[in-house]
């Protein structure tokens, strides 16, 4: 499986942005999907994660009533909007998939996840 972030750039703080991932499968609807972010000397973090049904989700305390994350089956993409932004949202973000057998459940830790994208940049200026 292939991932492909789109969607990262520069805004203000108080500003939002709508990250995309685009897999390369035909069985999209088999993998949890997860959004974790990188700072510079700083360990990858999970930030969302949603359901192979998209169903279940989970945030990380720091972005929870701030971002959304969500999914489109039928066009193999998953979603995080992020809204309010805060310059501590600054790193690289990546999207990742978990192909367990379990349908409701959603991933949190690097670990569990399979397959990575390269990531896409998001700063928030203040």
């Amino acid at each position: 499986v292939q991932l492909a972030e789109s969607g990262g750039g520069l805004v203000q703080a108080g500003g939002s942005l709508n990250l995309s991932c685009v897999a390369s499968t035909r069985t999209f609807s088999w993998y949890a999907m997860g959004w974790f972010r990188q700072a510079p000397g700083k360990e990858r973090q999970f930030v969302a994660g949603i359901s192979r049904s998209g169903g279940p989700t989970a945030y990380g305390d720091s972005v929870k009533g701030r971002f959304t994350v969500s999914r489109d089956n039928s066009k193999n993409t998953v979603f995080l909007q992020m809204n309010s932004l805060k310059p501590e949202d600054t790193a690289v973000y990546y999207c990742a998939a978990d192909d367990g057998p379990v349908r409701e459940f959603v991933p949190v830790r690097a670990p569990q996840y399979d397959y990575w994208g390269q990531g896409t940049q998001v700063t928030v200026s203040s």
